[in-house]
């Protein structure tokens, strides 16, 4: 029950309002796993980048038969090592934060002062009776994965059922847990959202993507230009 201790703590520097003291707590639980977050979309991105590298891999080594699956993995496996990619970053923030959520709705459910307690129109051990926190939390769930595509070199099917299907999984999920939980899912994803534009600003990347790609066409450019001047000097 330290989940309720630390909420019913944290309201009473407003007064005993348990709907801040979720909010307070999010924001704090938030803080605590950001250095694990910028972990996971730094592994991200560096993931993102080496997919062209990845698809011609996978070009390669088409063929279904076991030594040249092995042989894809095995390149695979060097890539990634050679870019510093961990596979497994992605799905960490996940697994810390299910476990968190179950134990919110734990503390919740367990705890009376909680469970009874209201927050603006809410009484949070119930259902939001208006769907106002599951719609906001099914938004600030697109927004923040629409934000994090739009920094992507290229879009693919899977990316883009993600970014579609998970905020209709949380408004189905929201409108019948209680909203203390929808609350949480509020504060987090906005906190996301807010994350996503400081450390993943999707525009910044696609410009520095743009730059690098520049950078890299005026240098093949270049060296073809010293490969006709070298060959014409030859040819004196």
């Amino acid at each position: 029950m330290n989940f309720s201790r630390a909420i019913i703590w944290l309201s009473k520097f407003f007064s005993d309002n348990y709907g801040m003291g979720i909010i307070v707590f999010t924001i704090l639980v938030r803080i605590v796993i950001l250095p694990l977050m910028i972990y996971q979309t730094r592994s991200m991105r560096k993931t993102q980048e080496v997919q062209p590298q990845l698809k011609a891999l996978q070009k390669k080594y088409s063929s279904k038969d076991a030594a040249t699956v092995q042989k894809l993995q095995a390149e695979q496996k060097k890539l990634y090592a050679e870019a510093g990619i961990n596979p497994l970053a992605g799905c960490l923030p996940l697994i810390v934060q299910m476990p968190i959520l179950f134990a919110l709705y734990q503390a919740i459910w367990r705890t009376h002062i909680l469970r009874s307690g209201t927050f603006f129109w809410l009484q949070l051990g119930h259902p939001d009776p208006y769907f106002i926190l599951p719609i906001l939390a099914a938004l600030f769930t697109f927004i923040s994965s629409w934000l994090a595509m739009k920094g992507q070199p290229e879009s693919n099917s899977m990316t883009t059922m993600m970014t579609m299907g998970m905020p209709f999984f949380i408004l189905i999920m929201a409108v019948s847990l209680p909203s203390a939980l929808s609350l949480y899912w509020v504060i987090t994803n906005a906190f996301q959202v807010g994350q996503t534009l400081v450390i993943q600003n999707p525009w910044k990347i696609r410009r520095e993507r743009e730059k690098k790609q520049r950078e890299e066409r005026e240098k093949q450019r270049a060296i073809r230009k010293a490969v006709k001047r070298a060959k014409k000097s030859k040819r004196k």
